[in-house]
């Protein structure tokens, strides 16, 4: 069944047009995954297939009655408790007695206290609220901006796996290339004021934009061969004969048959060495706490030269400040912190220092260096900037015009071209499109040096780092040689079942004693009430079969359905009161 048709849709803002002309479907179950640079239109074409945004022009036909849920990047959020926000008005015997909203709370708000005013959550809370008030919600298509935000991987595994379960369908925006790898099954690309379908998750579109650009470059040789041919005939005044060249459509897996790996470690491992000597960063029976735990419980470990270390752990088990360790930023509370002397330290923290706002992005990176080398290739302030999205005129935009994502990318780079050789990189990804993290991964592939990398991003750190390790929360750090799925399952395995905030257990409370006389007279409200419930019940069901017959008669129809839900009414009404009285009658 179809649930929204785009037909000849355009939308611009000024003279930058987002979407030209755009013709699609959705169809009900279908899971598609949205990419495409930064600005080039993923979000606008989300807000404008839910019904949010108008078109300049074309037609967006919904299905009737047709449900969208949509998760925006930023919403506004009411003055109440997470509760209310979340369930809504929903009794809690409902929402409790169901499975798929305990099984919400638990993986987003496990821990939390219903109770606690909206006000008083960080921003990253309040998204984590907003996508469990769309999931605990009935819809037929779910639109979902950037829902992996804000998640570490434990979340965003359980977000898939719950996304899995579900039958809506499902639209989203991320960057996250393992979550629309493990929830989506075709792909649009963005971009251009277009909107380009690939069947498949994430993999499978890489590899069909590959055999696409591979097929238009063979026919623009084709066409060039073609052409020389032509002013060759008209230059000789007879026509040549030849034969038409035959062209071979290979599988997709062929496009890499030939390809090399994508780092040499070995030379990379070498290269380091010669540059950092032996010693990078050791830590020696290093211990460190906050106020109410210990993060780091007499840690020795060693950095070496050409490390690639990705670091795992749940929110708060110090991944941060283990980074701020090895930068000397922070000194341990006991043990040794020694950094080699040959060790140029590069750290990006989560929170970045701000530019200059009049300053431009071509001046802020050449005030670094004007040139880099990376691996055995030379680039320019340019054609770094260039590749980090930064193109034409966005080279001069006044840093306090860029977004935050722009800002942030900008530190990054200022950081490479600074020609570190000890990489500390917490969640260097946040707001960074697909094709600049592709970018970055090039880049980094032929970086030789010692690089330590915290992030949420389960590709990329998969695909930058050759091992990973995990702080567990017990203050160890752990070599897992299955990589971040061994940390999934050692979770799973230890920390327990996370509970269902407002649904935790309690201790019975003793009852109060009760005379005879209270409880007979408790006994007798109780009959009373079983008495009313039974005349409800036939009732209902009377009703029910004159619904059935006036089904033609509207009127007759509003009649009866009123005096249903005056009846639901007083049926809850009574169920409360016969609990109270069994209660006092000790049952």
């Amino acid at each position: 069944m179809n649930l929204v048709n785009l037909q000849d849709v355009s939308l611009a803002y000024g003279p930058l047009v987002l979407l030209d002309d755009v013709s699609l479907g959705i169809e009900a179950g279908e899971r598609i995954g949205v990419v495409g640079r930064n600005g080039g239109g993923k979000s606008t074409l989300l807000s404008v297939i839910s019904g949010l945004t108008e078109p300049d022009s074309g037609r967006v036909v919904h299905n009737r009655g047709l449900r969208v849920g949509f998760l925006h990047q930023r919403d506004d959020f009411p003055d109440s408790t997470v509760g209310q926000f979340v369930l809504g008005d929903r009794a809690e015997h409902e929402w409790a007695g169901d499975a798929r909203i305990r099984d919400i709370l638990r993986g987003l708000l496990s821990g939390w206290d219903l109770d606690l005013p909206m006000s008083e959550l960080s921003g990253g809370e309040r998204r984590r609220t907003g996508l469990a008030r769309l999931l605990v919600g009935d819809h037929d298509l779910i639109a979902l901006d950037e829902p992996t935000n804000h998640l570490d991987i434990e979340g965003i595994a359980w977000l898939a796996q719950h996304l899995n379960g579900r039958s809506e369908a499902i639209v989203v925006v991320t960057h996250d290339r393992w979550f629309l790898d493990a929830v989506t099954t075709r792909t649009w690309e963005v971009g251009r004021g277009t909107v380009e379908r690939y069947e498949g998750g994430y993999a499978a579109y890489v590899l069909a934009k590959a055999e696409r650009e591979r097929q238009a470059a063979a026919a623009e040789e084709r066409r060039q061969n073609l052409m020389r041919k032509e002013l060759a005939w008209l230059r000789r005044g007879a026509p040549a004969r030849t034969s038409k060249p035959k062209f071979r459509v290979e599988a997709a897996n062929q496009l890499i048959a030939d390809e090399p790996p994508v780092r040499d470690s070995v030379e990379l491992v070498t290269f380091a060495s010669s540059r950092l000597g032996k010693t990078v960063i050791d830590l020696k029976d290093v211990s460190y706490s906050v106020p109410d735990r210990t993060l780091l419980d007499h840690l020795t470990w060693q950095l070496g030269p050409g490390d690639r270390v990705g670091l795992v752990g749940i929110n708060g088990a110090g991944k941060s400040t283990l980074l701020k360790l090895l930068a000397e930023e922070r000194g341990p509370d006991s043990g040794t912190v020694r950094v080699g002397r040959t060790v140029k330290l590069a750290h990006l923290s989560q929170n970045v220092t701000e530019l200059d706002p009049a300053q431009r992005p071509l001046q802020a990176v050449k005030d670094v260096r004007e040139h880099v080398t990376i691996g055995k290739r030379d680039f320019t302030a340019g054609q770094m900037l260039e590749r980090f999205g930064f193109r034409g005129e966005r080279q001069w935009t006044p840093i306090g015009d860029l977004s935050g994502g722009e800002r942030r990318r900008l530190q990054l780079l200022r950081l490479l071209m600074d020609e570190p050789n000890v990489l500390l990189l917490d969640e260097p990804t946040n707001d960074l499109d697909i094709e600049t993290l592709t970018e970055l991964e090039d880049l980094l592939d032929g970086w030789p040096g010692s690089l330590v990398l915290v992030s949420h991003d389960r590709y990329f750190l998969e695909r930058i780092t050759d091992k990973v390790m995990a702080l567990m929360g017990d203050g160890s750090l752990a070599f897992l040689p299955g990589g971040v799925e061994e940390y999934l399952q050692r979770r799973e395995e230890t920390a327990g079942p996370a509970e269902v905030p407002g649904v935790t257990e309690q201790a019975p409370k003793e009852q109060p004693k009760v005379s005879a006389a209270e409880r007979r007279a408790a006994q007798k409200e109780m009959q009373r009430v079983e008495r009313r419930m039974d005349r409800i019940t036939k009732r209902e069901t009377e009703l029910h079969e004159l619904m059935a017959a006036a089904a033609d008669d509207y009127a007759k129809l509003a009649e009866l359905d009123a005096e249903v839900k005056t009846l639901a009414a007083e049926r809850e009404e009574l169920e409360e009161s016969w609990l109270e009285q069994a209660e006092a009658a000790g049952d």
